[in-house]
């Protein structure tokens, strides 16, 4: 959804009676104040990015 409000932004957790079986994080959690991260998934590095036009980016 372009342009939505995210009800989670600054939050790792969703709010209190929310039900929810898939874990949400807002990108401010995960990046902070970089714009790109690196994950480790069974064993292996892969880099998520932010753009300069704001659009996420994986590469292993």
């Amino acid at each position: 959804m372009k342009n939505a409000k995210d009800p989670f932004k600054n939050n790792a957790l969703p709010p209190d009676g929310t039900v929810n079986d898939r874990r949400r994080l807002s990108s401010s959690v995960l990046f902070g104040a970089r714009n790109e991260i690196v994950i480790v998934h069974n064993e292996e590095e892969y880099r998520l990015r932010i753009t300069s036009n704001g659009k996420l980016i994986l590469t292993k």
